[in-house]
């Protein structure tokens, strides 16, 4: 049976998570669907698109987060901020009837596929929208093979070590016959 003070414990310790759980990011505004867009859901390497939301997406003048994901998204420049890391990420300001206004974002020249783009506070859910890049490499595929240049080197290197393997052989095979 356990003592009065081990459930009083017990009971404190239980009280005091409950009550500290974390309700700073816990949405309080929850848009309609479709409450953010971009200018164009397609896009050229390299282009800009403008993101959007609509009114009472967000609280009045609160900051907004802006994540663009995608292949080579650590190259995207939200506004005028340029980030470098695999999810490019930058901030803007809402308007005061809770909109966000049109805020630029530059893909990078290498882009290719599909990129995600979220815009999220600390009182909304916000909104996402999503695009495609159009014309990445005019339909050729990239050359990922090798090149003669590179052939002819790995055959050189690779005839280098076959000639010395078999000199080593060579070798082992008259040190043992001199000393039989």
């Amino acid at each position: 049976m356990s003592s009065p003070r081990t459930a009083l414990f017990a009971t404190a310790l239980s009280a005091a998570l409950v009550l500290s759980a974390p309700a700073a990011y816990a949405a309080t505004i929850y848009p309609p669907t479709g409450s953010c867009s971009v200018s164009s859901t397609t896009v050229s390497p390299g282009g800009t698109v403008v993101l959007s939301c609509q009114a009472a997406t967000f609280s009045a003048n609160e900051t907004v987060t802006i994540t663009v994901s995608g292949e080579n998204g650590s190259g995207a420049t939200i506004g005028m901020i340029r980030t470098a890391v695999s999810t490019a990420s930058g901030t803007a300001t809402s308007a005061a009837d809770g909109s966000l206004p049109g805020v630029d974002i530059t893909l990078p020249s290498n882009a290719s596929g599909t990129y995600n783009i979220a815009a999220f506070s600390t009182s909304s859910a916000g909104g996402t929208a999503a695009l495609t890049i159009t014309g990445a490499s005019s339909g050729v595929l990239s050359f990922t093979g090798v090149d003669s240049g590179m052939t002819t080197a790995l055959l050189i290197g690779g005839g280098a070590v076959l000639l010395a393997g078999i000199a080593l052989i060579v070798g082992a095979i008259l040190r043992r016959r001199s000393r039989s």
